[in-house]
């Protein structure tokens, strides 16, 4: 077993999280050195009558069956191969991330004085073997007026986050409580990823 793993995700939160575990890790992004695209919007499009965990899982396998083709592709050495996806959901509607300032105005406008679910999918392939898992939190907004929200949204914090807000930025000055893995919430769940990761043998 080789002493790091594949993190095929772009965002810096989640390599700093496993940092946090003391997890080595090489990145596995797309669009590398002349690979093939990948068509992210595609995969993330919600169908018909989904719900939010199903969704969320089934974005993470078919972002970690992409990652596993990328590495095969490239002749890389073998070693587990982690993907993870998070979505918000409300009432059983998903916010996934906002196209603009005014997409990311509607969304916490429609957050602000409820309680949300924060779910994260994290998916683990090593060799034949997946493992998957899916954390469930939730998140209570306080109530927010427009320009609290618009004075937020101007930070450009939103952009780029499910429901277009980081627990771990100046949204938590917006936020309450939380119930669950905050770990979850800021987009991989430690406990859950340290589980898959012992299954498919590797240790930290």
């Amino acid at each position: 077993m080789p002493p790091y793993i594949y993190l095929a995700s772009q965002s810096p939160r989640r390599a700093q999280l496993l940092d946090q575990l003391g997890v080595r890790h090489q990145l596995l992004l797309p669009n590398v050195d002349g690979d093939i695209a990948e068509d992210s919007e595609g995969i993330e499009a919600v169908l018909p009558g989904e719900v939010p965990q199903d969704y969320v899982a089934r974005v993470t396998g078919l972002k970690l069956d992409a990652a596993v083709a990328r590495c095969a592709r490239r002749g890389l050495p073998q070693a587990p191969i982690l993907c993870s996806d998070t979505t918000v959901a409300l009432d059983g509607a998903i916010y996934g991330k906002p196209d603009d300032a005014a997409h990311a105005q509607r969304m916490l406008a429609s957050l602000a004085g409820h309680t949300h679910q924060v779910l994260t999918a994290v998916a683990v392939q090593h060799g034949a073997q997946r493992v998957q898992a899916v954390s469930v939190s939730h998140v209570t907004f306080a109530p927010l007026g427009a320009d609290e929200i618009a004075a937020y949204v101007a930070t450009g914090e939103p952009m780029g986050k499910a429901g277009a807000y980081g627990v771990q930025g100046r949204a938590g000055a917006l936020i309450p409580h939380i119930a669950g893995s905050y770990s979850g919430i800021m987009g991989l769940p430690l406990f859950e990823t340290a589980q898959l990761l012992r299954q498919v043998g590797f240790h930290f």
